[in-house]
């Protein structure tokens, strides 16, 4: 996100970059409980997806419904098809339910465009180790259910033509080209050519 923030300095665009779960205050402590919490506690899929939805809530009251209104971009790391992918195809909370919840805690705010950054789940999870990373408390869930994340968001990516799948495997400047050919694309007015 920060490759993709210089760009958009470099052509004076007024943006917002956050995250889920995250953001805001109870976004950030539902983060650290969600990620970093006790490992003896479980968490079943439908009480993280209500965790996720909290902060979601929030997120979206406290900082993107705002950005919006003052016309600024917003670039976040996350949104609600995460939830389709962790909580419904990892997880496996029936779909409706996801869908229902999440209406809730966006108000139904869309995103324009979602970029799936994919990668092979042993390839990521390599990444993070090598950068010193010590897995959160969904990744120590293992590859078989990562894998089954990553399909979702596979699977989700062939029924949306909102949802754009960029190959993370190349290097970051090849990434960030993807990235930045497809949001031009897509949104040149903000993205486009700084010659």
């Amino acid at each position: 996100m920060s490759r993709l923030a210089t760009h958009l300095d470099a052509r004076d665009v007024s943006y917002r970059l956050t995250r889920e779960p995250g953001g805001t205050p109870i976004g950030e402590v539902i983060r650290e409980h969600l990620l970093q919490g006790n490992p003896e506690v479980e968490i079943d899929g439908l009480t993280e997806l209500l965790l996720m939805s909290a902060a979601r809530a929030a997120h979206v009251r406290e900082v993107i419904r705002p950005a919006l209104a003052r016309g600024e971009v917003v670039l976040t790391d996350r949104y609600e098809l995460s939830s389709r992918a962790y909580q419904g195809y990892g997880r496996g909370v029936d779909m409706s339910v996801v869908d229902a919840v999440t209406r809730h805690a966006t108000g139904g705010l869309e995103p324009d465009l979602y970029l799936i950054l994919d990668l092979p789940v042993e390839v990521g999870l390599a990444r993070r180790q090598e950068a010193g990373f010590d897995p959160d408390r969904i990744e120590r869930e293992g590859s078989f259910f990562m894998e089954r994340v990553r399909q979702g968001y596979l699977a989700l990516a062939e029924d949306s033509d909102r949802i754009v799948r960029i190959d993370a495997g190349r290097s970051p400047d090849e990434v960030t080209s993807s990235l930045l050919q497809t949001l031009t694309g897509c949104f040149p007015e903000w993205f486009g050519s700084t010659a």
